[in-house]
C-alpha cells in the first residue's frame, strides 16, 4: 500500500507543482501594472458604451466631417501600391473623396479591391493594373504605363503610397526569415527602384510601430513578479529599436525594419532623366509607423470578432495603442502633404527619410475594453471567456517544433512530410510570437507626429479614439449585415 501511495504521490506532486506555477504565472500574465492603469485610464462597462453610442447618435447625420482632417487635393498622380488591400483601398477612397482626379489614380496590386468605396473609385475611372511586387520587371512596366492624358495639359508630379505587406506575425525563427523577406523586403527594394524609374517625387512607405516591440518571455520564474519588457512604452527614439533578429517580436518586425530602413535610406535619391527647369530632381521619401492595430470596416482586428460567438481570450487584460483606418490614412496624407511642401521650397523642417509612430488619440484601450463594445453591442450575440494563457503558450511551444520540423522536412525534400498534416488556419499563428505581441502592453507615443510642421511635426491630429472608431466600426458591420 506504501508503495501505491507513493507512485501516486510521484505522479500528482509534478501535476500538483505544474498547477500551481500555471496559476501563479497566469495570475502575473493578466495583471495591469500601476503605471499602465495610469496611462490607459477608466475600463469600459456597458454603461459607458452604451453613452458612447448616445454621443455619437446626437451628432447630425448631415454633418460630414471624414474629411476635415485631410491635407486639401494636391492635383498630382498617385499610385497606391496595394490598393486593392485595407488601408490601400481607404487611401484610394480619401483620394478621390477630397478631391483627386480619378484618372490621375493607379491601383497596383494582385488583386482588385475590396472596399466599396474603392470599389467604387475604379468604377468612376481610377486604375486597376494586377502586379505581384515581387517581380521587378513586370512591377517597373506597371510604374510606367501610360497615363490617360489630357489634351494640352501638363503631367502632374507623381506620389507613390507603398501599404503592401505579408504579415507573417507568427513566425520567429530564422528558418522562416526568407518567407517574411520576399515581399517586405525584396519587394520593397522593387518599389523604391519602380517608384525612380517612374520619376515620383514622393514615396510613402507603411511600415510598423511593431518594429519596435522586444520580445519577451512569458514564463516567470519563482522571484519574478511579471516578465522582462511587460510594459513598452514606444517612440520614435531609433536607439530604442531593437537591433538583434531575436530581439524582434517575429521575423515579421525584422522585415518591416528592414523595409522602413531602406526607403529612408532612398531619400533624396536622384531621379535619373528626370529634370525641372535643368536641374535633376529627387524623390523624397518618408515612414509612418502605424502602432499597432490597424483597424476599421471589413478589418481582421474588430470585424473578425463579429463573424464568431463565444470565443476564447487569454489577453483581455492587455493594454494596447490601435489605429483606425481612416486616422491611419490622414497620417500618410500629412506627410506627403509635409514633403511636398518641401519640393515648392517650404521653409518648414526638413523632415524626409524620416518614420513617425502615429495612433488613435486618446488613452490606449484594453482588449478588454474591445471585448465589452463587441458584447455590448450585439446583446451578448459576441462574448468571450478566459483560458490559462500559461496554458496556451505551453501549446503554443508545442506548435512551433511541429510547425519547424514539418517545414524542415519539406524544405529538405523528405518525403515522411506528405504523411505529416501541415498547420492550417488560425492554430498556425497559436505560435509564442503570439505572446510577444499580445501577452504585453504596449503604449505608443505619437506625439512627435503631432507637431506643427513648423516644429518637424507631420501635423497629424486623427479624428476618432480607438473606442469611438470601434463604435463606428461595428455600428457599420451590423447594419450591413441587417441589409
Amino acid at each position: 500500500m506504501s508503495s501505491l501511495i507513493s507512485g501516486i504521490g510521484l505522479v500528482l506532486t509534478p501535476l500538483l507543482v505544474l498547477a500551481v506555477y500555471i496559476y501563479r504565472n497566469d495570475q502575473a500574465l493578466q495583471t495591469i501594472p500601476p503605471r499602465v492603469t495610469q496611462l490607459i485610464g477608466e475600463r469600459a462597462t456597458p454603461q459607458s458604451i452604451e453613452e458612447l453610442g448616445r454621443r455619437r447618435a446626437a451628432i447630425s447625420a448631415t454633418d460630414d466631417t471624414d474629411l476635415q482632417d485631410l491635407p486639401p487635393k494636391t492635383g498630382r498622380r498617385y499610385i497606391v501600391v496595394g490598393g486593392g488591400g485595407f488601408v490601400g483601398g481607404w487611401n484610394v477612397a480619401k483620394l478621390v473623396a477630397r478631391g483627386e482626379a480619378p484618372a490621375n489614380i493607379r491601383i497596383l496590386d494582385l488583386r482588385p479591391p475590396t472596399n466599396p468605396r474603392a470599389i467604387a473609385a475604379v468604377a468612376g475611372g481610377v486604375q486597376f493594373i494586377a502586379v505581384d511586387i515581387t517581380d521587378a520587371v513586370a512591377l517597373e512596366a506597371a510604374f510606367t504605363a501610360p497615363w490617360p492624358s489630357a489634351s494640352g495639359a501638363a503631367t502632374p508630379e507623381l506620389t507613390v503610397f507603398h501599404h503592401v505587406a505579408e504579415i507573417r506575425f507568427y513566425e520567429r525563427l530564422a528558418q522562416f526569415l526568407p518567407k517574411s523577406e520576399r515581399v517586405n523586403v525584396q519587394g520593397t527594394k522593387n518599389v523604391i527602384a519602380a517608384s525612380r524609374a517612374a520619376g515620383a517625387t514622393v514615396l510613402i512607405y507603411t511600415s510598423s510601430g511593431s518594429i519596435g516591440i522586444h520580445r519577451t518571455a512569458s514564463f516567470l520564474w519563482p522571484w519574478q513578479s511579471e516578465p522582462q519588457k511587460f510594459v513598452q512604452i514606444i517612440n520614435d527614439d531609433e536607439s530604442r529599436l531593437p537591433t538583434r533578429d531575436d530581439e524582434f517580436f517575429s521575423n515579421y518586425g525584422v522585415v518591416k525594419a528592414h523595409g522602413d530602413r531602406l526607403v529612408r535610406a532612398a531619400d533624396k535619391t536622384l531621379l535619373n532623366n528626370f529634370t525641372t527647369t535643368g536641374a535633376k530632381k529627387v524623390m523624397r521619401t518618408g515612414v509612418v509607423r502605424p502602432g499597432q492595430g490597424i483597424f476599421g470596416p471589413n478589418d481582421e482586428v474588430v470585424c473578425v470578432y463579429l463573424s464568431r460567438g463565444s470565443q476564447p481570450t487569454w489577453w483581455r487584460n492587455s493594454a494596447q495603442s490601435f489605429l483606425y483606418v481612416e486616422n491611419c490614412v490622414a497620417a500618410h496624407l500629412c506627410y506627403e502633404a509635409r514633403l511636398v511642401e518641401l519640393l515648392n521650397g517650404g521653409t518648414n523642417p526638413d523632415i524626409g527619410g524620416q518614420a513617425f509612430l502615429v495612433t488613435d488619440p486618446g488613452p490606449a484601450p484594453t482588449y478588454g475594453d474591445m471585448f465589452t463594445l463587441l458584447k455590448t453591442m450585439t446583446n451578448g450575440r459576441v462574448n468571450f471567456f478566459s483560458l490559462s494563457s500559461t496554458a496556451m503558450l505551453l501549446f503554443g511551444h508545442g506548435l512551433e517544433i511541429y510547425y519547424s520540423f514539418y517545414h524542415r522536412l519539406v524544405d529538405g525534400g523528405w518525403n515522411l512530410a506528405r504523411f505529416i498534416p501541415a498547420l492550417k488556419g488560425d492554430v498556425v499563428k497559436l505560435q509564442p510570437a503570439f505572446w510577444h505581441l499580445l501577452a504585453i502592453h504596449v503604449i505608443y507615443d505619437d506625439s512627435r507626429a503631432r507637431l506643427a510642421p513648423e516644429k518637424g511635426g507631420l501635423g497629424y491630429t486623427g479624428k476618432w479614439t480607438s473606442l469611438e472608431a470601434m463604435h463606428k466600426t461595428v455600428e457599420s458591420a451590423l447594419k450591413n449585415s441587417n441589409k
